[in-house]
């Protein structure tokens, strides 16, 4: 069981992998920043304690998603270690206070006081000056000692002596790097420490003990850094990993005996074994998680959003699957699912072998764009060259059958320069002849493209794509593009100019410039805000035009570098990058003051952004993420982190399984409970909308019975008949209470009010009733009816309403 779950730190979350499916059955959410190490508890394999930069420790039972214990350290955590025979320590890596970049290792006892929120303040150094990576410290056999390696020198510690030994090695430097150490690791049962070296060494360190008479012994395969290491469970077997993507396991200390699995392609990071050492996995620079068998052969691979040289594509959406669409490996293009955090495939756009070697121009993907129905996919590659580039434009079609692009038009050197923007007219016919493509270019044209059909009879396809007009202004650079909402209107910026250009004539229409600077972003107004222009200058300026008075609106002082709509409504979305931080401010064109504005968003420059669609609207509680409703705000880093903009906090954001879990009293969880609180839940969802009144009611889950009912598994429940007049009991109301007559005045009272109410303003008044069961309400509050009325009933119960039904 210990081999079903891959468990993977993951930005401020722990992912739960499934190692047969390849999915994420958990997402572990609570730490307020990146977590920095994760290690299963030795005494419960069910378990894990996780660390962060955000000073905690948390407990986890990480099958069931739920946080048992978080231990509050106070300093930034970097590393963490967990080590079988100490039961209440963890060993964690911190920065030295006062000291710049520098770091200790130290211990900290794990308090066993009662709560979930617990301070851990007994902290006590084991070795100062260790590096931060977590690879670059090892525990010895049974804990016995601690081996830490930094620059050229390798510091091993032993607990019981309170010895500490320091070894050097020289530092010559070859062709390949110098000699110093990158990482470490420890013979699981020996006395035996293995280090790896920049310059593709392994080294084997025995007799430790002393200073003098300790031995090495070298292996080496790797040609370039040796990035990680690590021992079988029975340390018979030793893996490295380096830039060369492959994995080399070394037989009994031999540089004789080794095994390779190579093109595991790209350069491996980290490498972890099973805990019974029947599998291994292997972290790779791509941002993929490759699963391997103890035989060295290649198993699963679990592939998160690829890291790719550079993203010039941009993030866009894709209309049909909803996932994001960036480049992926060179010359491909990675379509990727933000519900399940895999890649859904890989489109092979350039269709050429990619050497990788520094200083060859070879041809890249830089722009993309899709149709907005998605059956149209445009793609623009460009040889690295900066004098003279080598252009494709490549139109592709969506194939129903195959579920899959088909190239349709290849075009060869669409701009005599680079190409700088690509929009589609989004239109909402169907019919495909009015499509049309515009591409703008550094060769002071924009160009459109029209369908056309493909008259050839050996031609493969009905229909190709040519120019069908060619538009330029002053002779300046094209810019940027973009349609109208209707699809009536062109804006396209011409450095320091923007032009309006009908979509059906191609007449310019107007022109505005102002304020200086080059125009870096462009983009409509939609649905009610549909008669504005958005532009952002070089020059730190944000500006709205109005197109029926041809006017400035309003501008404001900004260096926006993302200027991004939301499809599906008036807001837009500005990131701009001042003093070393992004900042997010959200708009409607037609009001200059942001509805929403995020500070210091992060450290990292905001490269790219993206609105994704959600397939149901979003109930939000807080009034100033309601522009989040309909979409979700996706961020990309110069860094290429991907970051989201979340309407919840750190407590509500725990997992609806864990949620589900986290019953009052920790009490379990039947089936038959937990299919009656999502019934509930739908209920609760459902009830304000059903009339003006909603009744609050207090005592509907305190019932001691109730609670007996449900959390009780069957088959220790005693038999009904013992239940049945303890339920009963428990709802029976209490003398104390109200009388059910004056309680159904009440109700009266109110839903009349509210009724009166409603007409003015629209409120939903909501009535909190005290001690009251919806059983009283139901069956107790008949009230006595008079002669006459009863007489009045009598009436209406005998006169024919059959006519009716020839309605």
């Amino acid at each position: 069981s210990a081999r079903r779950y891959l468990l993977c730190a993951s930005g401020d979350f722990v992912k739960v992998y499934s190692v047969v499916t390849e999915e994420t059955l958990r997402l572990l959410g609570g730490h307020g920043d990146l977590v920095t190490g994760i290690q299963l508890s030795p005494h419960n394999h069910l378990q894990l304690y996780s660390s962060s930069l955000d000073g905690s420790i948390k407990l986890w039972d990480f099958m069931d998603g739920i946080p048992i214990k978080t231990f509050t350290v106070g300093a930034k955590l970097l590393a963490l270690y967990a080590l079988a025979r100490c039961e209440d320590l963890v060993f964690v890596v911190i920065p030295k206070s006062g000291e710049r970049d520098t770091f200790q290792l130290v211990s900290v006892k794990l308090p066993k006081a009662a709560g979930q929120d617990v301070e851990a303040k007994e902290v006590s150094v084991v070795l100062n000056g260790v590096d931060a990576s977590p690879k670059r410290i090892a525990f010895g056999r049974e804990g016995e000692y601690v081996a830490s390696v930094k620059d050229l020198a390798l510091q091993v510690y032993f607990f019981k002596q309170k010895q500490l030994n320091r070894f050097f090695v020289s530092a010559t430097k070859t062709k390949s790097g110098n000699n110093g150490f990158t990482c470490v690791a420890c013979h699981p049962t020996e006395d035996c420490i293995a280090t790896g070296h920049a310059d593709g060494k392994i080294r084997l360190w025995r007799n430790f003990y002393h200073k003098k008479e300790y031995t090495y012994s070298t292996l080496h395969w790797h040609h370039d850094t040796v990035m990680d290491l690590a021992f079988s469970m029975e340390g018979t077997r030793l893996l490295s990993g380096g830039v060369e993507s492959v994995l080399v396991q070394w037989h009994g200390g031999s540089d004789c005996q080794k095994d390779f699995l190579p093109r595991l392609g790209s350069a491996i990071e980290y490498i972890s074994m099973s805990s019974d050492g029947a599998l291994s996995c292997t972290l790779h620079t791509d941002n993929r998680i490759t699963i391997i068998n103890s035989n060295l052969r290649f198993s699963k691979s679990i592939q998160g959003l690829i890291k790719s040289t550079a993203v010039k594509t941009g993030l866009v959406v894709d209309p049909r699957t909803k996932a994001l669409v960036l480049n992926g490996e060179p010359g491909h293009l990675q379509f990727y699912c933000l519900q399940s955090d895999q890649q859904l495939f890989s489109l092979d756009i350039v269709q050429r072998q990619y050497i990788h070697q520094a200083g060859l121009k070879q041809a890249d993907l830089v722009k993309i764009a899709f149709s907005a129905e998605g059956k149209w996919l445009a793609t623009v590659e460009e040889r690295e060259d900066t004098t003279d580039p080598e252009l494709q434009l490549k139109l592709w079609f969506y194939d129903e059958e195959t579920q899959s692009f088909k190239l349709n038009t290849r075009i060869n050197m669409p701009h005599e320069d680079h190409i700088t923007d690509m929009c589609f007219r989004d239109t909402d016919e169907l019919e495909d002849d009015s499509l049309i493509l515009v591409t703008a270019g550094s060769d002071c044209v924009f160009k459109v493209w029209m369908m056309v059909e493909d008259t050839d009879p050996e031609a493969q396809q009905s229909v190709s794509w040519s120019c069908d007009f060619v538009g330029s202004y002053h002779n300046y650079p094209a810019r940027n593009c973009c349609f109208s909402e209707d699809g009536s209107l062109l804006a396209v910026g011409f450095e320091e100019t923007l032009t309006l250009w009908d979509s059906v004539t191609w007449d310019l229409k107007c022109t505005f410039c102002h304020p200086p600077g080059k125009i870096r972003n462009i983009c409509f107004g939609r649905l009610t805000c549909s008669k504005y222009l958005i532009g952002a200058t070089d020059d730190g300026f944000l500006c709205c035009w109005n197109l029926l008075s041809c006017a400035l609106e309003w501008s404001a002082h900004l260096n926006v570098l993302v200027l991004q709509p939301d499809p599906l409504s008036e807001h837009i979305a500005a990131v701009s990058w001042l003093s070393k931080e992004s900042s997010l401010f959200v708009f409607k064109p037609n009001e200059p003051r942001p509805i929403y504005i995020q500070r210091n968003l992060c450290k990292e420059k905001i490269q790219l952004a993206a609105f994704v669609p959600r397939d149901e609207p979003e109930t939000i509680g807080l009034e100033k993420y309601l522009w989040l409703r309909r979409s979700q705000l996706f961020f990309l880093t110069d860094t290429q982190e991907l970051m989201t903009l979340s309407t919840k906090s750190l407590e509500e954001r725990l997992t609806p399984s864990s949620k589900q879990l986290a019953v009052e009293e920790s009490l379990p969880v039947t089936p038959f409970s937990l299919l009656l609180g999502k019934h509930r839940h739908q209920q609760s969802q459902e009830e304000p909308d059903l009339g003006k009144l909603v009744v609050r009611n207090n005592h509907e889950h305190d019932s001691p019975a109730v609670k007996e009912l449900l959390h009780t598994p069957a088959h220790v429940l005693p038999s009904a008949s013992f239940l049945c007049p303890v339920f009963i009991n428990s709802l029976l109301i209490s003398k104390e209470n109200k009388s059910a007559e004056e309680v159904a005045d009440e109700v009266e009272m109110g839903s009349e009010k509210t009724e009166d109410d409603s007409d003015e303003e629209g409120d939903v008044t909501e009535m909190e009733q005290e001690d009251t069961s919806p059983v009283e309400l139901l069956g107790e509050t008949t009230c006595k009816l008079s002669k006459s009325q009863e007489k009045e009933l009598r009436k209406l119960r005998k006169m024919d309403y059959s006519w009716i039904s020839a309605f």
